[in-house]
């Protein structure tokens, strides 16, 4: 990032101005909920319980940890060196990479506005890499870079071990709602969002002066996410901050706007944000699954009563998401868009 002030090509000796978010969008560590942290689950244990606790951790978290998944730790840690020795070359050599937002692999960092002036823009303390990803074919790898050498490789193997755990998860999700196990696939159309972003967050001078990334709801229907054992994550829950427990070869699960949208609220898609800190750097894969644009989102008919109207009007996709970039630089609230009035 070549923004930063590096001393000695080492870490940073000051926050540049630029990454200075305004008073009231600080990370205020202190504030953190010490001892709290979002259900570890053993996707290994008997099947009714095991949807009885993914249930319970979406409906009250939104967000859980799972254990025994059946991705090899070698693979995980595969992808996560993939991703730093990627973000580390020269910017010239990720140049491909750069600019166009319309690109299938872009590199990027994101920013707020500030709202007291509108047209400041101000950095957050990451770089990003998104590209899409599939889970039975490997097309999409031909975007990607071809240094590292094994990231194409590493990525397309880690996209098909990632598919079966969705597949598995939208299942559970489905029977969790009382629905036909195929349910949430169907009603993602006949061509799903794949999207796949890589996070890097070096090491901050001031952790409490800016953010890794803001604090956001997830936009499409699930999202499993690998890290590092560097903490950061970290999600809202009855007003309060929980920063996630890093745990070896643990994905994070976390429930989409999609998701709470069908499941007519009962399955939640909660604020999180990424926070920095002063002497490592953290890396983390974000897999997003979600709508094809076309699909119809809406509240499940089969959840909806008299004593549970709904929540939110259909949608096409593609409506969701030319709302999503309408509200690009602010504290997005888009799926309170589509309410309905209660």
């Amino acid at each position: 990032m070549s923004t930063f002030r590096w001393a000695n090509g080492a870490n940073p000796l000051s926050i540049d101005p630029q990454f200075i978010l305004p008073e009231d969008k600080r990370p205020f560590l202190f504030e953190v909920a010490p001892m709290d942290s979002i259900p570890v689950i053993d996707m290994a244990m008997n099947e009714g319980i095991l949807i009885e606790k993914i249930v319970k951790a979406s409906e009250e978290y939104g967000f859980f940890q799972i254990i025994n998944h059946g991705v090899s730790e070698e693979l995980c840690r595969g992808m996560l060196d993939a991703i730093a020795a990627f973000i580390q070359l020269p910017p010239e050599e990720k140049a491909l990479f750069t600019g166009n937002e319309t690109k299938d692999g872009r590199v990027f960092s994101y920013f707020l506005k500030d709202e007291n002036a509108p047209s400041k823009k101000i950095s957050l303390w990451s770089e990003i890499f998104s590209h899409f990803w599939h889970p039975y074919t490997d097309n999409f790898i031909r975007v990607l870079p071809i240094n590292p050498l094994e990231y194409r490789e590493v990525s397309g193997k880690f996209a098909k071990e990632i598919g079966v755990v969705m597949d598995r998860l939208l299942l559970i999700l489905s029977r969790g709602l009382g629905l036909k196990e195929d349910f949430l696939h169907t009603r993602l159309g006949k061509n799903p969002t794949y999207r796949a972003q890589a996070n890097y967050y070096p090491p901050c001078p001031d952790p409490e002066m800016t953010l890794g990334l803001a604090v956001h709801t997830d936009i499409l229907l699930l999202t499993l996410v690998l890290s590092s054992k560097v903490q950061g994550l970290q999600v809202i829950k009855d007003e309060k901050w929980l920063s996630v427990e890093t745990l070896p070869n643990a994905f994070v699960i976390n429930i989409g706007d999609q998701l709470q949208v069908i499941s007519n609220g009962k399955y939640k898609s909660v604020h999180h944000r990424t926070v920095t800190n002063k002497f490592q750097t953290r890396v983390s894969i974000a897999m997003f699954y979600g709508p094809d644009e076309d699909a119809i989102v809406g509240p499940a008919e089969e959840l909806v009563d008299d004593d549970h109207p709904p929540l939110y009007r259909n949608y096409r996709f593609a409506e969701f998401m030319e709302e999503f970039y309408q509200q690009k630089g602010l504290r997005r609230r888009v799926k309170e868009h589509f309410e309905l009035p209660q």
